[in-house]
C-alpha cells in the first residue's frame, strides 16, 4: 500500500479495499492484478481514497451543513432537489487541501511518466464505498468525467465526482436502500483514457430472461458514454458460453446491427462550446456516416474475445457480471469497468412468471424490450426529468430518452418508451430494478404518442417489445416450477422466434419439440431466398432496392439468409443445449411464400395452397431447389461451425416415400446428410400416406412428429380454416385418434420415435391421457401450457386420469 493516505496505484487495490476505494475502483485494481496474466487488458490508473474524501469535507467544514440540508429534506422543509442542489454547491465551493492537491496531481504526472504521455488524457470516475456490490447497483448515480488533461482540470473534476454524491437520485437510492449518507464515502478513480474507435457494455447473462449461458454485448461508435446512457440504438451481439473454450467453434448466436446515429468522441479546437459549470466540452456528440450506421461495429472475433474476457472475469468473481469495455483505433480492446449484475441474478429462479396479451391491438411501434411483463396507461410525454409533481401516477412515461436523473418519474410510471437507447444502458438498468418495463428505442415515439393516448407496451414476446394501440386486456401467471409432476413422456415446447426461446429456459422441460423456420424467415429475414438467389429477377425497383438495403454488408446476398437463419436457429437450440431441438424446414404455401419481399416473381398462384405446393415438394423442384439449399447450408452452420449438434432436421408435409427420398438427396447435396455428425432427420406426420405407409417412412427417418392440425384436416376432409366447419374439426374425432394410435405402434416396431405437437393435450385431459396410453414419446406445447398439460399427463400415467 502507498505510504500516502489519498492516492493508491490500481496495481495495490483489489476487492479487499471496496471501503478505501469503492467497488468500481476496487473492481478495477482486482481485474488489473489479476486478470493480467490471463490476457484481459484493464487501463492503469491510481484511485484517491475514501479517507481523501472525509478529509476534503472536513477541511472545508462541510459535515454539519451536508447534515443541515438532509435534516431539512427528512423533516419535508425543504425538496429533494432543493437539498441536493445545495448539497452540491456547497463540495463545488471547497478547496483541496495543498496536501492533497499535491498528492493528486504528482499521480498524475507519475502516470503521464509512465505511460510516457504528457498531458495524457485521463478518464476521472466516481467510485462510492456503497457502489457495485452484489445486491446494490448505484448505475449512473454518480458522475464521470472523459478526456480530462492537465492537472488543474483533473483537481477540478475529482472536485465535481465529490459532488456527484449527492445528486438527486443518489440521495433518494441510498434512503431506499437503507445506507446512512454519512457512512458512504466518494473514491476517485484516474484512469488512462482509450481514445476508443468503438465502446460498449456486456452482462454475462441475458438482461430479460436471465439465461445464464450467453454473453450479451452492446455496441457503438466513439466512446462508449453513448450505449450507456441511452443515446443510441447499439449493435447487438450474444455468444454461448460453453462452448468460448472450443476454438474450432464460432459461437456468436446473435448479431444484430442498431441504427447508431450519433457518436462521442474528443473535443477537438473547431469544436469550441462551454458545458456546465463554465468549463469548457471535453467530448462533443456529432453524427455517424451512413456507413457507419449501417455496419457492424464488432467482428465475429471481436465479439468472441470480449466474450472470453467476460467469462475470465465472471469466474473470477463467481458472480454475473455487468462490464464495460472499449476498442482504440488501432483495434485493441480494454475493459475499462466491472461491476457485479444487480437485477436478474438476485430473481427467485423457482418460480416462473410470464405475461400474455389476451386480445389483439394495432401495433404503433417497435423497440428493445426491458422487462418481460405488459403495463397500459395513458401517454405522458416529457422532455425533461425536473416535473416530477405533474407526472400522473400509472401514466406511461414517453420521452426521447432516459438517464439516471428521470428515477423519480419512473417510479411513478407504469411503463416507459423511448425514442432512443439500447438494452444495456443504466436507463435500462435501472428500469428492471424499478421492476417497471420499457421499450426503449423505439425512434419516433415522442411524434407518434400523444398525451392522454391509451396505450400497451409490451415486452412479453422476448427482445422485440410492441407498444399498441389501446389498453388491452392481458394475464400473468405465477408457476412454481418445484410443483410441476415429474412425467415419464418427455414434455417438450414449441419455439416460434428466437428471443422468446430465451424466456423458457429454466422450465423443466425435455427441449424443443417444434421449431418453425418459416417464422425467422417472415419475421427476421423477410426476403424470399430465391430473390436473394436471383436477384436479377426481381423486376420493381423499389423492391430491389429495399432487398438491397437488408443484405448490406454481406459479400453475397445469400449470406444475408444463410447467417441470420444460422444465427436464429442456433440461439433456439442454446435456449435448451444439449437437450434436443426439432428445426422443422420451411412450410410457408405459395401464398404466403408470395408475401415475402420479392415473392411475387417466384411464386406460383394456386387456387388451394393448402393443399398445393408446399412443404417436401418445394425442396427437390427446380422453383426451389436452391431456396432449400440456402436453408440447409444454415442448418450445418449452426450444427457445425457454431456447435449446436443438438439440432434435428425435421421435413414437412411428405407425401411419398419417393418424395422422401428426393428430400434426403437434396439435403446431402448442401452437406446435411442423415447419420453424418450424429445428424437426425425427423418426419412431420400429417397426411394419411404418413400412416399408412409409415413402415417405410421409418426405413428413411429417425423419428415422427404428428401434426394434428393438418392430420385431423385430410383425414376428415375439412378445411382447418373454415368457420362453418369448426364445430366439426376435432383432433379427438375416432378416426384422427385411430391413424394417431396406427403410427405410434408402427413406428416403436421399426425403432422410431414419436411426438406430437399442439395444444389439445393440454386443453383436454382425456386426450393427454389417450397419447399415454398409446406410448406416446414426446409431447411439445406452447410454453404457457407446460404446467396445465403437466398435471394431466402425470394423472394419465399414474392411472388417475
Amino acid at each position: 500500500m502507498s505510504v500516502s493516505n489519498c492516492i493508491l496505484w490500481f496495481n495495490e487495490v483489489g476487492l479487499q479495499h471496496l471501503a478505501e476505494v469503492g467497488g468500481k475502483n476496487a473492481s478495477l485494481g482486482e481485474m488489473y492484478q489479476q486478470l493480467a496474466e490471463q490476457g484481459v487488458t484493464v487501463p492503469y490508473g491510481f484511485a484517491t481514497t475514501a479517507q481523501a474524501f472525509h478529509d476534503y469535507l472536513t477541511a472545508n467544514e462541510l459535515q454539519q451543513p451536508i447534515s443541515d440540508a438532509l435534516g431539512e429534506l427528512a423533516a419535508g422543509r425543504q425538496s429533494l432537489a432543493a437539498s441536493g442542489h445545495r448539497i452540491r454547491d456547497l463540495i463545488r465551493a471547497g478547496a483541496f487541501s495543498p496536501e492533497q492537491r499535491e498528492q493528486i496531481t504528482g499521480a498524475y504526472l507519475a502516470l503521464c511518466e509512465q505511460l510516457q504521455h504528457p498531458d495524457m488524457p485521463v478518464a476521472v470516475r466516481s467510485s462510492a464505498t456503497a457502489e457495485d456490490l452484489p445486491q446494490a447497483s448505484f448505475a449512473g448515480q454518480q458522475e464521470s468525467f472523459l478526456n480530462v488533461r492537465g492537472a488543474d482540470a483533473l483537481l477540478e473534476a475529482c472536485r465535481e465526482c465529490y459532488a456527484s454524491l449527492y445528486t438527486d437520485r443518489a440521495i433518494a437510492y441510498r434512503e431506499e436502500q437503507g445506507f446512512a449518507h454519512d457512512q458512504v464515502a466518494l473514491s476517485v478513480g484516474v484512469q488512462q483514457m482509450v481514445e476508443s474507435a468503438a465502446a460498449g457494455v456486456m452482462f454475462t447473462l441475458d438482461t430479460e430472461s436471465g439465461f445464464p449461458d450467453i454473453v450479451l454485448i452492446s455496441a457503438a461508435w466513439g466512446l462508449g458514454e453513448t450505449v450507456v446512457k441511452g443515446s443510441v440504438n447499439p449493435d447487438r451481439y450474444m455468444a454461448y458460453k460453453p462452448f468460448l473454450e472450443r476454438p474450432e467453434l464460432n459461437p456468436v448466436i446473435e448479431s444484430t446491427v442498431g441504427s447508431k446515429l450519433c457518436k462521442m468522441r474528443y473535443a477537438l479546437p473547431a469544436d469550441e462550446g462551454v458545458g456546465e459549470h463554465g468549463r469548457a466540452e471535453a467530448t462533443v456528440t456529432v453524427p455517424t456516416s451512413a456507413d457507419e450506421q449501417r455496419r457492424r461495429v464488432l467482428s465475429d472475433s471481436d465479439v468472441l474475445q470480449l466474450a472470453r474476457w467476460a467469462q475470465l472475469i465472471e469466474r473470477h468473481y463467481q458472480r454475473p457480471m455487468d462490464i464495460e469495455w472499449a476498442q482504440d483505433t488501432s483495434g485493441q480492446l480494454f475493459i475499462v469497468q466491472a461491476r457485479p449484475e444487480t437485477i436478474e441474478s438476485q430473481k427467485d429462479r423457482s418460480v416462473l412468471v410470464s405475461y400474455k396479451l389476451t386480445e389483439q391491438g394495432k401495433v404503433l411501434l417497435e423497440g428493445s424490450s426491458v422487462g418481460s411483463a405488459i403495463a397500459c396507461g395513458p401517454v405522458c410525454v416529457v422532455e425533461t426529468p425536473n416535473d416530477v409533481e405533474h407526472f400522473p401516477e400509472g401514466a406511461i412515461l414517453v420521452t426521447e430518452r432516459t438517464d439516471p436523473d428521470w428515477v423519480p418519474i419512473m417510479r411513478r410510471a407504469a411503463g416507459i418508451v423511448t425514442n432512443s437507447g439500447g438494452t444495456t444502458s443504466h436507463a435500462a438498468i435501472v428500469s428492471r430494478e424499478l421492476k417497471k418495463p420499457a421499450i426503449v428505442g423505439c425512434g419516433n415515439a415522442t411524434d407518434l404518442l400523444h398525451d392522454g393516448m391509451e396505450i400497451t407496451i409490451s415486452g412479453a414476446d422476448g427482445a422485440t417489445g410492441k407498444v399498441y394501440e389501446g389498453s388491452l386486456a392481458f394475464e400473468c401467471e405465477t408457476i412454481s416450477l418445484a410443483d410441476l409432476p415429474a412425467t415419464t413422456t418427455a414434455l417438450m415446447i414449441n419455439a416460434a422466434l428466437p428471443d422468446g426461446a430465451l424466456q423458457w429456459w429454466q422450465l423443466p422441460v425435455a427441449g424443443i419439440g417444434l421449431t418453425r423456420i418459416e417464422f425467422i424467415i417472415s419475421s427476421q429475414i423477410r426476403v424470399h431466398p430465391m430473390a436473394l438467389v436471383h436477384p436479377d429477377k426481381v423486376k420493381d425497383p423499389e423492391v430491389a432496392k429495399r432487398i438491397v438495403d437488408l443484405h448490406h454488408g454481406f459479400a453475397q446476398p445469400t449470406d444475408y439468409f444463410v447467417d441470420t437463419l444460422a444465427r436464429s436457429v442456433a440461439k433456439i437450440a442454446a435456449s435448451q443445449y444439449p437437450r434436443p431441438v426439432i428445426v422443422r424446414m420451411s412450410d410457408f404455401k405459395s401464398n404466403e411464400y408470395r408475401g415475402l419481399l420479392g415473392g411475387e416473381f417466384f411464386e406460383l398462384e394456386e387456387e388451394n395452397p393448402m393443399l398445393g405446393f408446399r412443404g417436401a415438394s418445394r425442396y427437390y423442384h427446380p422453383l426451389y431447389r436452391e431456396g432449400f439449399q440456402l436453408e440447409c447450408q444454415a442448418i450445418r452452420r449452426a450444427r457445425e461451425d457454431m456447435g449446436f449438434d443438438n439440432i434435428i432436421v425435421m421435413i414437412p408435409f411428405c407425401r411419398t416415400p419417393g418424395e422422401a427420398d428426393q428430400v434426403l438427396e437434396a439435403m446431402a447435396e448442401a452437406g446435411l446428410e442423415r447419420g453424418s455428425a450424429g445428424l437426425k432427420v425427423y418426419v412431420m406426420c400429417e397426411i394419411p400416406s404418413n400412416v399408412i405407409l409409415a413402415d417405410q417412412f421409418a426405413r428413411r427417418f429417425d423419428g415422427f412428429s404428428i401434426g394434428s392440425n393438418d392430420l385431423t384436416q385430410l383425414v376428415l376432409g375439412i378445411d382447418r380454416d373454415s368457420a362453418v366447419l369448426k364445430s366439426l374439426f376435432d383432433a379427438r374425432d375416432e378416426a384422427v385418434k385411430r391413424m394417431i394410435e396406427q403410427v405410434i405402434r408402427v413406428a416403436h416396431e421399426h425403432g422410431c420415435k414419436v411426438g406430437i405437437c399442439g395444444q389439445a393435450p393440454s386443453d383436454h385431459p382425456e386426450f393427454a391421457e389417450f397419447l399415454v396410453h398409446c406410448g406416446i414419446d414426446s409431447i411439445s406445447l406452447n410454453p404457457d401450457s407446460v404446467a396445465r398439460a403437466s398435471v394431466h399427463v402425470a394423472a394419465a400415467e399414474s392411472g388417475d386420469g
